[in-house]
């Protein structure tokens, strides 16, 4: 006991005790409580704030392919991400699933910290049409949506049967989904989007009922908030119901008419003072305008080059192009932690409480904005974090 006491005077005398770290050490494991440390190169006041859209962006841009079609992985994942995008692939339809042939670099935006990250969207499926039998198939195989799914695209739940008639039994498309990609792919989707096409009036909000009873967090239906969410301020996700802009190849389309109303519409939401969250949306992506409810893919491929060159890293580099739900988790985190800071001469040292996630929560990351007149470098104290940062931006994944 006394041996005891002695130790602890002896670090009280040292300062050791009264230092946040060292209250840190105690629980090295606490994965609810993270401590980051920024040495300043001269003493000056230091506030912390935490970032309204992730890399502190200007526009999160949520971009959805909708069914489940091939030509995501044949021609929009190897564009982004980088690779070889298909030449022309017929499908089971006669319709053209492929694109160019060419080779892409892939297209990025900045982490804001030296990184570059590629574009990413999201691919909304049906289970029930999900095959690895034929090679003609116009719909995805498990091993190319686990392939999207590793690249970092976000994969949706769009019910099991894409079923909109009466007398669909709501609950079981909702749930046969989950249960399905749960056991094909290891994950439990958590966002919803109602399927469209034949349909009884208002069938959409039973959609919605049985999405919000199964766990989905939000869902995108016919009408809702958006398509364009203001995120300066803190957002209400609680069972969301968003809507989303709807984007498709009109003939031949060779002037990329579509694509420029667009790509006003992205300017126009650049040039706003503050940052907000827009959605869009189309099906296929393949040469064909499968179903007349795709872009063809020069025309996809001009849209998202034309995005790189103007807001992405070889540009002004202001554009989040993350899919929904990595961007919903983000602002659901955002709106929830807590950040506190301790200031000792040169030495600050923030404390980041985290909150219990819900299940299914995927991207597990906050963007931190420090404001002060001189430079500083970051220390992280934490064993379950990964700290990235430059001059007035530090970048957390938890």
């Amino acid at each position: 006991m006394k041996s005891t006491l002695r130790l602890y005077l002896a670090m009280i005398l040292v300062g050791c005790i009264i230092h946040p770290t060292f209250l840190f050490a105690a629980n090295p494991g606490d994965p609810h409580i993270i401590y980051i440390n920024l040495k300043l190169k001269k003493a000056a006041p230091v506030s912390v704030t935490k970032a309204a859209l992730k890399y502190n962006k200007q526009l999160a841009f949520s971009f959805t392919l909708d069914d489940g079609y091939r030509s995501a992985y044949l021609t929009a994942f190897p564009l982004l991400n980088g690779g070889k995008i298909s030449g022309p692939s017929p499908d089971e339809w006669r319709n053209d699933e492929g694109g160019d042939g060419s080779y892409s670099k892939g297209l990025f935006y900045s982490d804001g910290c030296h990184h570059n990250v590629p574009f990413r969207i999201a691919e909304a499926i049906n289970a029930g049409n999900i095959t690895d039998q034929f090679e003609s198939r116009g719909h995805l195989s498990w091993a190319e949506i686990k392939a999207l799914y590793n690249g970092g695209w976000d994969i949706l739940n769009h019910g099991y049967h894409h079923a909109t008639k009466h007398g669909t039994d709501f609950n079981y498309e909702v749930q046969q989904n989950i249960t399905t990609v749960k056991q094909q792919m290891g994950f439990t989707m958590t966002q919803f989007v109602v399927p469209g096409g034949e349909s009884d009036p208002g069938y959409e909000h039973d959609y919605e009922r049985a999405a919000i009873k199964y766990g989905n967090n939000a869902v995108a239906s016919i009408k809702g908030v958006g398509p364009i969410i203001p995120v300066d301020a803190p957002v209400n996700l609680t069972a969301m119901v968003y809507a989303r802009d709807f984007i498709q190849s009109v003939g031949s389309d060779d002037n990329h008419n579509t694509a420029n109303r667009s790509l006003k519409l992205l300017d126009s939401l650049m040039r706003l003072n503050k940052p907000v969250w827009f959605n869009e949306f189309s099906h296929g992506t393949g040469n064909g305008n499968l179903w007349g409810l795709s872009m063809r893919f020069p025309e996809f491929k001009y849209y998202m080059t034309a995005i790189a060159q103007k807001y992405g890293a070889a540009g002004k580099d202001n554009i989040w192009m993350a899919p929904w739900q990595e961007v919903y988790e983000y602002i659901w985190l955002r709106d929830r932690i807590k950040i506190s800071t301790v200031k000792k001469g040169k030495q600050v040292t923030v404390k980041i409480e985290v909150p219990d996630l819900p299940g299914g929560f995927r991207h597990k990351a906050i963007s931190l904005l420090v404001k002060t007149t001189g430079d500083f470098t970051v220390v992280p104290q934490s064993n379950n974090v990964k700290v990235n940062s430059n001059r007035q931006l530090i970048n957390l994944e938890l």
